[in-house]
């Protein structure tokens, strides 16, 4: 138990040895401690779970998400540790609010960026079913416009392909009156386009003639269709007319499971919206509330320690910071007199050794010049 007390004590970032002193303010800073280092627990989980996402089909995602993940908890837990214990509770409550504010921004900032992928988990069956509306509304839009590009660049042989399946209609529909015709000529049923004579005569010959001419355009019509067509097909297999189709449901699936963190993150955002476009209140209230949550938690130790009143720890830290302070001027003013004095024993040192050349120098002269 022990242990695990000055475990939070070093979460909180707490001066161990002076807290140790004062019994009362313990359990308060156990709950900041322990506050902290789940908020880093849960940044952690954050993280690893968006880079997991960001290396998706990777064999090696789950150590790079498990190795992001300690290394953004980590982070996240310095960050905390120092916004808390930066905070100095000997101004008033004006001072401590607005010393805190930047700290209270920065952790509201971390409360968003943590909350955000445990989100997109919590809604992970929606964001499926919203990412796999997205690819099958994006494929039909592809399809489209493929089919719009292929009517635009090839008007002029699909008209004319047109034009050959009407007349080819039209024909076999002559043809089959014609038949007709002439079966009634041939066995003399008398009717406003037969003669009513019996047997193979004239007029039967002129319309089996005609019938003739008939059959021989529906061919050469005919094989024109058919080679239109195929140059048609082909042109479509060229532009991935044919090779476009509408994703399965395997296959939506799968583009499901290997989305990456911005397709899901485009997702959970969308789900605030119904498909006529107006706002989903209930889902937007559901995802808000998680956010706020955890924008609470990440400044909640801060507000504990703006909301505790000034305890014996803070004086005896403050007193300690100020003793620290003082010790440290006193230190500076030793570092000057010594620097001074070292000085001087220098300035002191180099005369004498001046005078002591000057005066050789001089002696030696003179010898010289005695001698001379």
């Amino acid at each position: 138990m022990r242990k695990v007390t000055r475990f939070f004590w070093f979460c909180s970032g707490a001066h161990i040895e002076t807290l140790k002193k004062y019994p009362i303010e313990h359990n308060k800073y156990v709950g900041i401690g322990a506050t902290i280092f789940f908020t880093a627990l849960f940044a952690s989980l954050s993280g690893g779970y968006a880079m997991y996402f960001v290396f998706s089909g990777n064999p090696i995602a789950p150590v790079f998400a498990i190795l992001f993940g300690l290394i953004w908890g980590l982070a996240i837990f310095n960050m905390d540790r120092y916004i808390v214990s930066s905070i100095n509770k000997q101004g008033s409550t004006n001072q401590q609010i607005l010393q805190a504010t930047p700290r209270i921004l920065l952790a509201i900032m971390i409360g968003m960026v943590i909350s955000r992928p445990l989100e997109l988990k919590i809604f992970d069956k929606e964001i499926r079913n919203k990412l796999k509306d997205a690819y099958l509304k994006g494929q039909n839009r592809k399809i489209d416009t493929l089919q719009k590009t292929y009517g635009q660049k090839y008007a002029m042989e699909l008209a004319k392909n047109n034009d050959l399946k009407k007349e080819k209609d039209s024909l076999e529909r002559d043809i089959n009156r014609s038949r007709v015709q002439l079966n009634q000529e041939v066995f003399g049923d008398k009717t406003n386009q037969t003669s009513g004579i019996t047997g193979y005569g004239t007029y039967a010959k002129q319309k089996e003639s005609i019938l003739l001419e008939k059959q021989n355009r529906l061919k050469t019509v005919t094989d024109d269709l058919n080679r239109m067509e195929q140059y048609l097909g082909q042109r479509k297999d060229y532009e991935g007319l044919n090779s476009t189709r509408l994703f399965t449901n395997f296959q939506l699936d799968s583009l499901a499971n290997v989305a990456g963190f911005a397709d899901r993150n485009w997702a959970l955002g969308q789900l605030s919206f119904r498909q006529d476009g107006t706002k989903d209140l209930d889902t937007y209230l559901a995802q808000s509330f998680i956010g706020y949550l955890f924008i609470l938690f990440e400044c909640l130790p801060v507000f504990v320690k703006l909301m505790t009143p000034k305890g014996p720890y803070d004086v005896a830290l403050a007193q300690m910071t100020e003793a620290n302070i003082h010790f440290a001027e006193r230190d500076k003013d030793r570092e000057i007199t010594v620097t001074d004095n070292v000085y001087d024993h220098q300035v002191d040192t180099d005369i004498q050794k001046k005078k002591k050349i000057i005066s050789a120098q001089s002696d030696y002269d003179f010898e010289r010049h005695s001698y001379e």
